[in-house]
């Protein structure tokens, strides 16, 4: 690569790896990113860090793991003295921008961003279940066609994102441009335009449970389907919520569409990498489940692709072992910037250029689970072919070999014949992580939430504006007086 290209960083919100025409589902339409797929290089088989938006996303950011940066959950703020790949990326000399969805907690907004051109969203839905409430089985039977705040949202993002583009053309900046467009979709609720939804109603399927299913469940998986009433949703209610999901990614491939069609247009359409991925997955009726929370690939796995044509090598799928912390090391590497250190994410360049292959790469990924709706904190460790999930307050864990059995029917935790890589690898997954720390804190974590918000309901703080600094007069540094 000659010179540092502008990049275009796409990141929807709940959309499973599963749900993609180059990911070889027959069914769902995403023409747009399937071309950018063939445009580029798409890794098969990657991972978010935590399966939940706000500790997936801050992991991403800063290319570190949830125990790492404390933030476990919905309700936990990234502090603003770790940097994220943002950061780099302006001492790298780019401009950055971002336009839709990030979901920041707390009053730092930015967290490297230099200007946002279009705030984030809160679930303004009314009477439909929100994203707080609709993880139980209420939300899957609120489900449809329809109209939301999300679809609007999405629409504005990318009406916006194209606005900003054509404005760049117009009057291009003297640094290159990093932008990241956030799309809410294809999150639940799950309702879809009219017009999407009955395209795919009397198409989809209706995924069905193994006899014995249930009694060979591990302990932890049980209590999470207990939790969110799963098992009492009806063939039919599954039926019209996974019609949804699939326009949903349709109505989210379009918008996309939008986008790169705009970016085409402008002087940067040759040289913009475009990246395109989600926070987490979306189990959408697999397994009879809903929603993410949990380490089956449909809800830890998560799309990737990158393309820029002409620089990069095209039509390139890549079945190793990747993580959504991957993302940043990579993206300073392509812009010539300093490496990030102190980091758990790898450059994935070598896979995106020459012939692809990286003998060195270490195939692992980790990912973890904070503890939500009353779970026990988990954490996941995926190499090669492997997955083990361990189960704080749990003796034994899960284990899949996901090259003989992708769908994740079979547990082999208990097998004899896999003892060797089942405690090979469980002592890896606990190595530096504790779930009873998690849990403490958490706890105090609350706490701390706890007292800040009651201080800003009574505090009588003077709004008189005063300069957060003082400073100094001039004359008053004399050295040496004399």
């Amino acid at each position: 690569m000659t010179n540092p290209p502008n990049i275009l960083l796409i990141i929807s919100d709940q959309h499973s790896p599963r749900f993609l025409g180059c990911a070889e589902d027959e069914l769902v339409r995403t023409p747009i990113l399937d071309r950018l797929a063939s445009r580029g290089v798409r890794f098969a088989n990657n991972h978010c860090a935590n399966p939940l938006c706000v500790p997936s996303r801050m992991t991403f950011l800063t290319s570190r793991h949830s125990s790492d940066i404390r933030v476990w959950t919905n309700r936990c703020q990234l502090q603003s003295d770790i940097p994220t790949f943002v950061h780099h990326l302006v001492n790298a000399g780019y401009e950055t921008t971002l336009c839709g969805r990030m979901h920041f907690n707390g009053p730092d907004q930015r967290h490297g961003f230099e200007r946002r051109i279009i705030g984030d969203v809160s679930p303004q839905l009314g009477h439909i279940p929100t994203a707080t409430t609709g993880q139980t089985a209420a939300g899957v039977k609120v489900a449809g066609p329809g109209r939301t705040a999300y679809t609007r949202y999405d629409e504005d993002v990318t009406q916006v994102g194209c606005q900003f583009l054509e404005a760049m053309d117009k009057n291009p900046g003297d640094r290159p441009f990093f932008m990241t467009v956030g799309y809410v979709l294809p999150h639940c609720p799950f309702i879809a335009p009219k017009r999407l939804f009955d395209e795919y109603f009397e198409q989809v399927n209706v995924p069905q449970l193994p006899d014995g299913y249930h009694d060979s469940l591990h302990p932890f998986m049980k209590l999470w389907r207990e939790r969110r009433g799963v098992d009492e949703l009806t063939d039919e209610q599954v039926r019209i919520a996974r019609a949804a999901y699939y326009g949903l990614v349709t109505f989210m491939d379009e918008q996309i569409g939008k986008l790169l069609s705009t970016l085409a247009g402008t002087r940067f359409g040759d040289n913009t990498l475009i990246v395109y991925t989600s926070d987490h997955g979306e189990m959408a009726g697999e397994h009879r489940m809903w929603w993410k929370s949990s380490f089956y690939q449909d809800s830890v796995g998560v799309p990737l692709i990158f393309s820029l044509p002409g620089q990069l090598v095209e039509g390139r799928t890549i079945s190793e072992v990747t993580s959504l912390l991957d993302i940043g090391p990579t993206l300073v590497d392509l812009a010539g910037g300093e490496p990030m250190s102190c980091v758990r994410g790898r450059g994935l360049k070598e896979f995106l250029v020459d012939d692809g292959r990286v003998p060195t790469w270490t195939n692992t990924a980790f990912a973890e689970l904070g503890g939500v709706h009353g779970d026990a904190p988990a954490r996941m460790i995926r190499r090669g072919e492997w997955k083990l999930n361990y189960y704080h307050g749990h003796d034994r864990p899960q284990l899949f070999n996901l090259e003989a059995d992708p769908g994740e029917w079979n547990d082999l935790a208990d097998h004899a014949a896999y003892s060797g890589v089942r405690d090979e690898l469980l002592a890896e997954v606990t190595t530096d992580w504790s779930g009873e720390t998690v849990l403490r804190t958490l706890e105090t974590t609350q706490y701390d939430s706890q007292v800040l918000e009651e201080f800003r309901t009574n505090s009588h703080a003077s709004a008189e504006v005063v300069p957060e600094r003082w400073t100094a007069p001039e004359g008053c540094n004399v050295f040496p007086e004399m």
